[in-house]
Formats: C-alpha cells, structure tokens, sequence
C-alpha cells in the first residue's frame, strides 16, 4: 500500500481504542474522573506507552511528566512535526475532552504504519501532563513548561488541595521523567479537539477549522483576614476572608452577565477557605475566576473591572489580598498557513467545515506562541463538556481525523 491524497484512518480502530481508555478511572455514569497524577492516570499513561511501543515508537518521558512517542522520518535531524493533546480529564468529565486528540496521533502513526510511509521529518505525539489543572493549578502547566512559560522548579512546587506535590506525585507514578524541558526546536505542532461549545454539533458540519482565540486572562488571588467567634465578635471587627472571597466571585460573575450579549464570559471557578466551619470566621481564601472575550479590548476592560473588584472586595470584608498567580493567552495565534492547509483539505475531501473560534483553553495557545500550530475541531453532541454527559460517536472524529492526517504529512514531508 502507499499514501495517496485518498487515504483515510481506521475510524474503527481509533474507537476501540478510546473505548478502553474510557475503562480507566471512571467517574460518574458514562464519564471519567482521571485526575493528573492519580493511579487512574499512571494506568493510562502505562497503556499509552505500551501503544506507543507497538507502532515502534521512541518514548520518552520528561522532568514534568510529558510523554512524547517519535516515529523516525527520513531525515532524522529535522525538526519533528508534533501532534498532541492529553489524556487527564476533570474531577466530572467526559471520555473525549483532550484524550481524542492524543488517540486520533496514534492513529495517524498506525495509518502511515500501514501505508509504509515514512514522512521527511519525524512525528511526534504528545500527552501533555496536568491540561485540566483539576488538582494542581493552573491549568497546561506541563506545556506552559515546554515552552518556557514556567520554571521546573515552580512547576515541581505546585500542590494539591490534599498538601500532595506534584514533583512528589511525579515520583510516586513513576513518571518523573530524565528528559529535560529545554525547548527544543519543534517544526509545527496540530491539535485535534472535540469543540466546547454546540456549534458543530448545532451546524450538522464536520470539521471545525480552528482560526482564533478569544483572549482570557485568569488570577488566583488569596485573601487574608482573621478568625474569630461568630456569635460575640462585632461585625465592624470582622476580618472574614470566605466572604472577602465570595464577594469577589459575585463581582466576576456579574462582570460576565455585563459582557454575556456579545460572546463575553466571566467565570468565578473556585473558593476554598480555612477553617471554612460552623462557628468560627475564616482567616485565608483562596479564589479563582477568569474573563474572557472575542475582542481583545473588551477583554481588558474586563480584566480591570476584576482586578478592582478584588481590591474592593477585600476592603469591605476587612481583609488583605494578594494575587498568587496570573495567565493570559488566547488572541490571533493560530499559523495562517497551517490553517489553511487544514480549510483546503477538509474542503478537498468535502467535509463539512466552518472557520470557528475557540473560547477554552488548550494546550496548543502555549505552542502557538512557541511555533507554528493549527487545532481542528470535532462535533461534539450539543457541545457539553467537563461534564459525565459528554458525548459523540465515532462518524463524529471521521472528518477531523482524516483532515489532521493528511494536513500533518503534507507539514511533515516538507
């Protein structure tokens, strides 16, 4: 057999191996709860290595957990073309969120492996540690790492709601990995997604051709006040971070209702409190919320609006604030060539595309800024997401596969 422009993957053959991923960790009916670094992902990792070493993949494993599996091309010292995504989900999510795009590069490799084609540059696949950010925030710190975002170091610090570490937790499931995160040149990076949001699914199309972000901008901010008795203690003596903190979740959220007539989303995430009990006043909070727009000026007024809201909120509950940690990404970052190679071959096989933009974060905004990168989209029912109730079928990754292959080898045979 050899690769011609009408090659198409094994769609059966990529679903049976996402349904044997959807038997590890589950979570609520029909979903999964494999949080990063838990024994239910060192299981899914081991299965993805051993699948990796069936295609004759070169497998490493890096200092913050990153898997990477290389099929050699023709001039090995080309920078590689890499396709990832990750295998971790959500406390509640769905079989497909993330996992698809790492199982739909394995089938890639295995199409070429059964075509006996070998590509110029080399393929890398990827499963990127920690997307979700479940238990250790932020969210894509392992490619945020990658790609010189973030130190090792602060990286291996991060903890979990439980006091566990993730450079200790990297350690424990054996996946510590000796490879260095020292950025190496990478040729182009793909990403293949189900969407988040109903407008494939709404639309009866198939592809979503990936040409934006909408810019976000997120803040981890921790209030400081003071514990004291809830019956005798006056209130203008009240140092009460819990409700510091939920005042400022209220804050984001209208901020959000504001902008919602125009695209605009404001997400108050997160609040956790200590002692947080009956009886006694709370003297920490630890706070999460992110703003989001299509325009990026609508966006930064956002930004302020909750950068002020914070202060506001800790000053009438009487308490400090300091914001532990910040992100922003998203905008026009997308390779315009690589988008177009994705657009001319769903056109070419007669997908039914759209240009569409993506309004959660990915692994790939951090490679977008670190070489050129495209993400596809695929249908996904009524676009629930992170979420037990997540849903698609097979036909629904059969245009977005065949798209993503044929776009990495026209890149990889460069």
């Amino acid at each position: 057999m050899t690769f011609t422009p009408d090659t198409r993957v094994d769609v059966a053959r990529f679903w049976q191996t996402l349904e044997r991923s959807a038997e590890i960790g589950k979570g609520r009916p029909g979903g999964l709860s494999r949080v990063a670094l838990t024994d239910s992902d060192r299981e899914m990792r081991d299965v993805f290595m051993a699948w990796c070493r069936e295609l004759e993949l070169t497998t490493t494993v890096d200092e913050v957990g990153n898997i990477f599996g290389r099929r050699e091309g023709t001039d090995p010292d080309a920078a590689p073309v890499m396709i990832g995504s990750h295998l971790d989900t959500q406390i509640n999510g769905g079989r497909f969120d993330g996992i698809g795009g790492v199982l739909a590069a394995l089938e890639v490799c295995r199409t070429l492996n059964d075509n006996g084609h070998v590509t110029k540059r080399p393929i890398v696949i990827v499963n990127w540690t920690n997307e979700e950010g479940a238990r250790f925030s932020p969210p894509m710190v392992a490619s945020g790492c990658f790609t010189g975002r973030y130190r090792v170091d602060w990286v291996h610090g991060l903890l979990a709601d439980d006091g566990a570490r993730f450079g200790d937790e990297l350690e424990r499931i054996g996946y510590f990995g000796p490879q260095k995160c020292d950025q190496p040149e990478v040729d182009a990076y793909f990403e293949l997604h189900i969407e988040q949001g109903p407008e494939l699914d709404a639309g009866n199309l198939e592809v979503g051709v990936v040409n934006y972000a909408f810019p976000s901008h997120g803040m981890l901010a921790e209030f400081t006040g003071e514990t004291a008795h809830t019956g005798p203690w006056p209130m203008e003596a009240r140092k009460n971070a819990l409700v510091a903190g939920a005042r400022w979740l209220t804050a984001v959220d209208d901020i959000g209702w504001d902008y919602a007539g125009t695209a605009g989303k404001a997400t108050a995430s997160r609040l956790a409190a200590w002692p947080n009990k009956p009886g006694i006043l709370s003297d920490t909070a630890q706070a999460v919320c992110d703003v989001r727009h299509p325009s990026p000026l609508a966006t930064k007024v956002m930004v302020e609006r909750m950068r002020r809201a914070l202060y506001e909120s800790a000053a009438r509950a009487g308490c400090e604030v300091k914001i532990l940690d910040e992100w922003i990404w998203g905008g026009d970052i997308f390779d315009q060539d690589l988008v177009s190679s994705v657009r001319n071959h769903a056109r070419r096989m007669d997908f039914r595309w759209k240009d569409i933009s993506s309004q959660a974060g990915h692994d790939a905004y951090f490679m977008a800024n670190y070489c050129p990168t495209a993400m596809i989209f695929t249908p996904c029912k009524d676009g629930i997401t992170h979420n037990n109730k997540e849903s698609c079928e097979a036909a629904d990754f059969e245009g977005g596969m065949n798209v993503l292959l044929h776009s990495v080898v026209e890149r990889a045979d460069r």
